[in-house]
């Protein structure tokens, strides 16, 4: 009798895009997503109402801190337990929290000392769910498909990012806050029935060189050490963590202040973020589709050096037309890389680690990354943006050179046979440390 927790052995045989199992759990993942989106519409729009412009700084940082500060605790829980128990439980809670508050509103005025309890407890749950989704690929899909649900799983948040907001926006418009606080809850409900038909199997989750009996922190450490000591994931990571100090802060905080340089107005920086948006679905998608690409480890270090000198020339753009190509450019390659990145990262990872791994990637990108924000603007400022973005745009460049200096990367292959270990057939996975 087939339980949800049993890997099927014919998942393999089937490309990601036609597996139920897998596609279930992208729509899973993807309502989850939306409901995220609608969810900060409703955080922020309902700060602004019950103080002022800079409460809403105030609660949105209120929800990243405990988010950054707990994520590497989330990828122990992920790892020690059964991902889909903390996935399935995560949110869970995300959804009671959500709703609560939607009835609590709808009673009373969103108070502010309610919203920033709501981002205090709704980032400390995140911290343990969004390691453990992103630990979940290479648990419902065979190595061959890992390159395509990275494919998928990056065009869901495309999507989420296009259909969230607007449904936010409506929910807002008919119902107020409690009804877009409602909206987000009643999305996390959803994903929670396909969640619950997801097949994994359930392999040994605690590594052979950690103690049977070891501590919470032993794991975190033997974790740390893991990564450090890997030489395939560790040099990927430190370039994935040059890319997003050196580009996320042009991309997130300059691409405004150009716009502004420039007096292209709503209309210009709308083309830009839209043609960005459009290059990185285009590389996702064509993940998705091919499954494989020839010299992988290659690839995603020239498309970063593509897409560092696109972010540096897209600041000597003196019309729309060609920021918005540039930008597309960028997001084509920056998409090309991250995509990669995480395809062959998790492709690498021991099973037991998966969970520790995805956190240091998403401490990076939600902890690490904004700290480049006031940086950013206020050498802006100081010195205009072409200088500013050549600089960011140099020091992202040096994550290549990391990748190039490491023969594991240069030699690093997507998985592609189905026989045998197909990781070590391609070259993907180096000795383990």
């Amino acid at each position: 009798m087939t339980t949800p927790d049993t890997a099927l052995p014919e998942h393999a045989l089937r490309p990601a895009y036609r597996d139920g199992n897998v596609l279930r759990w992208l729509a899973a993942y993807t309502l989850s997503l939306v409901g995220d989106s609608v969810y900060f519409v409703a955080l922020s729009w309902s700060a602004q109402k019950a103080a002022d412009a800079a409460a809403v700084g105030f609660v949105m940082a209120a929800g990243a801190l405990p988010r950054a500060l707990l994520m590497l605790g989330g990828g122990v829980v992920a790892d020690r337990l059964n991902p889909r128990r903390v996935i399935l439980g995560s949110d869970t809670l995300r959804c009671l929290l959500i709703l609560t508050v939607a009835a609590v509103i709808a009673l009373t005025a969103p108070a502010l000392w309610i919203l920033v309890a709501l981002a205090l407890v709704f980032g400390a749950v995140d911290a343990l769910f969004v390691p453990a989704i992103g630990a979940l690929p290479p648990r419902i899909t065979s190595p061959d498909q890992l390159a395509r649900v990275t494919g998928l799983r990056s065009l869901s948040m495309r999507l989420s990012l296009i259909a969230g907001p607007p449904i936010g926006g409506l929910a807002m418009t008919i119902g107020g806050t409690s009804a877009t606080f409602a909206t987000a809850g009643l999305l996390f409900a959803a994903s929670l029935p396909l969640l619950l038909t997801v097949r994994i199997p359930h392999p040994e989750s605690r590594s052979p060189q950690t103690p049977k009996h070891a501590s919470p922190r032993q794991d975190l450490v033997d974790g740390l050490h893991y990564i450090r000591r890997h030489p395939f994931i560790g040099p990927l990571l430190a370039a994935s963590a040059t890319c997003e100090l050196g580009l996320t802060g042009i991309f997130n905080v300059g691409i405004v202040l150009l716009n502004a340089e420039r007096g292209w107005g709503p209309t210009g920086y709308g083309w830009i973020v839209s043609s960005f948006g459009a290059g990185a679905a285009a590389s996702a998608a064509l993940l998705a589709i091919a499954g494989w690409l020839p010299r992988a480890g290659l690839i995603l270090t020239a498309a970063l050096m593509v897409g560092c000198a696109g972010a540096a020339t897209i600041a000597l753009a003196d019309t729309i037309a060609l920021a918005a190509v540039l930008a597309a450019v960028i997001g084509l390659s920056a998409g090309t890389f991250g995509s990669l990145n995480n395809a062959l990262v998790q492709s690498a990872s021991d099973p037991a680690y998966l969970g520790r791994v995805t956190s240091v990637i998403m401490l990076i990108t939600v902890g690490i990354a904004p700290l480049s924000y006031p940086i950013v603007g206020t050498a802006i400022a100081a010195f205009g943006t072409a200088p500013v973005f050549a600089a960011c745009s140099g020091f992202a460049a040096l994550g290549a050179v990391v990748g190039l200096a490491s023969h594991s990367v240069r030699q690093a292959q997507l998985p592609r046979s189905r026989t045998g270990d197909p990781l070590r057939q391609q070259g993907a996975l180096p000795r383990e440390p």
